[in-house]
């Protein structure tokens, strides 16, 4: 008994050591299955974030970025170049800026004539595989030396005979197909090329009103340019791009609706405004629109087209005087004072200030802010 014990005992311990084996080898071979999924899990975590690699744009001014970044969604990291509170029209990219948009994927830029730096830019970053999207391409652009005389339903010819004066006091002269935007065709890396190759020099748009995103219309059609482009640069994520577009335009036409609704039966068709910024928006509803200087904001009237501006000002009994944010508002102040009525803002989004992105403001609202100050100017 006392050998089968110490057998038996033997016996066990021997069972338990090739048990204690077996687990062993079991969990050397977990262990190594578990190393072999880990490298696995990770080469496709590389690959999936290869896949989906961001595209790298920048934007010329806020409302490019905002229309950008909505089609764009989170398939690429938008940076905007005008830093916010700057106006726009005046700002040169400095060799920082050049460097950042040379080393993007895509440039978006209004066009038109309100980025004087693009051509400069672009002819720098040749060969550097950029991606230049022009978003107002296409759009017939207005002179801005004949805004104002289209009318709504109402005609006025105080306010041509004040628009005469602004076209001299600016030094504008045109041709006859000044009046057309240009057909544009681009390279490879978005280039404007001349279509008309007997004239050997790209075109000049000075003297055209590139204030196209403040018409909705036109906006939606700067949206589909940038979905269009970006699609190119990445057609990969066309789909994407297509239903970010789709959803926004949805957002556009909702407001464009809105406007047209809104501004249809106004008492007054006629707006007395700091710089030409909303001849599209008014041509596009109907209104006219009444420039105190041209197209650039910081344009300084000359006394003649104060007096017209006043004159008609009285005549119409105006009571409203629109001045913008990002620069001086004295000069509407002034006219303001001068036949008692009150100014107020209405804003060209070329620009936000920190304050209203910290409050939250985007193109769709501020665009809002806008209709409900025309509609209580236009009703007074």
């Amino acid at each position: 008994m006392k050998f089968w014990n110490h057998s038996l005992t033997a016996l066990s311990l021997s069972v338990m050591l090739v048990a204690a084996g077996c687990g062993s080898n079991t969990s050397s071979e977990g262990n190594n299955s578990a190393g072999n999924n880990s490298s696995s899990t990770s080469t496709e975590a590389s690959a999936t974030v290869e896949a989906t690699k961001k595209l790298e744009i920048r934007t010329s001014f806020y409302p490019m970025y905002e229309f950008t970044r909505h089609v764009a969604g989170d398939l690429a990291n938008v940076e905007n170049l005008v830093p916010a509170g700057t106006e726009p029209h005046d700002w040169e990219p400095t060799a920082q800026d050049m460097a950042a948009i040379t080393d993007a994927d895509v440039l978006v830029y209004s066009g038109g004539g309100m980025e004087s730096w693009a051509e400069q830019v672009l002819d720098s970053a040749t060969g550097s595989g950029l991606k230049a999207i022009e978003a107002s391409q296409g759009i017939e652009l207005m002179d801005g030396a004949e805004e104002g005389h289209e009318h709504g339903e109402e005609s006025h010819e105080e306010s041509e005979h004040a628009h005469e004066h602004a076209h001299e006091d600016e030094g504008h002269t045109h041709d006859e197909g000044a009046h057309e935007a240009e057909e544009h065709t681009h390279d490879e890396h978005g280039h404007e090329a001349e279509n008309h190759a007997e004239s050997g020099h790209h075109h000049d748009h000075g003297g055209l009103d590139p204030h196209v995103w403040l018409s909705p219309a036109l906006a939606i059609q700067e949206v589909r340019n940038i979905e269009k482009g970006l699609s190119e640069a990445a057609p990969e994520y066309k789909d994407q791009f297509k239903a970010n577009a789709d959803a926004y335009v949805a957002e556009l036409e909702t407001l464009d609706k809105d406007f047209a609704a809104a501004l249809k039966d106004s008492k007054r068709k006629d707006f007395i405004t700091q710089h030409a910024a909303f001849g599209y928006l008014a041509k596009q509803y109907g209104l006219t629109q009444v420039p105190i200087a041209g197209l650039s904001p910081d344009q300084e009237p000359s006394p003649s087209r104060m007096a017209d501006i006043v004159k008609f000002a009285k005549e119409h009994n105006v009571k409203t005087i629109f001045f913008e944010t990002l620069v001086s508002s004295k000069v509407a102040d002034t006219i303001a004072n001068e036949i008692g009525a009150k100014s107020a803002v209405l804003n060209p989004i070329e620009g936000l200030s920190e304050e209203e992105l910290a409050d939250g403001l985007d193109y769709i609202k501020v665009m809002r802010q806008n209709l409900e100050a025309l509609k209580a100017a236009l009703n007074e």
